[in-house]
């Protein structure tokens, strides 16, 4: 009996440690893709799961929200901090770098 549910412990161990690594790849590359499309360079080549909490899928099941943040910079020198949240396998807020724009440049006044 207690070789049975030492088996049931490790299993659900396993489940849950299995869930996270897949929410933390998730959360890198989601990271790293909006690192490249607003042109900033990311640091440190990962996330950093700093929050969990149960809530309520879309679907009406118990699920798990995970916070993740990363670091990112503009020119190398500066440390700007990002931050994602999964719900599930789903991005459910995004705070970090924006895309690219590029803004025309203007002659100064006077010059034609």
């Amino acid at each position: 009996m207690t070789l049975i549910v030492l088996m049931i412990l490790a299993a659900a161990g396993f489940a849950w440690w299995n869930a996270a690594r897949a929410a933390a790849e998730r959360a890198e590359t989601l990271g790293r893709n909006a690192c490249r499309a607003a042109d900033v360079q990311w640091l440190d080549q990962s996330v950093h799961a700093i929050g969990i909490r149960l809530c309520r899928l879309p679907g009406g099941q118990l699920g798990v929200e995970r916070t993740f943040r990363f670091d990112y910079s503009h020119d190398g020198i500066d440390r700007q901090h990002g931050r994602l949240v999964l719900r599930g396998g789903e991005l459910v807020s995004f705070t970090g770098p924006s895309m690219a724009t590029v803004t025309p440049l203007r002659r100064p006044a006077g010059e034609d």
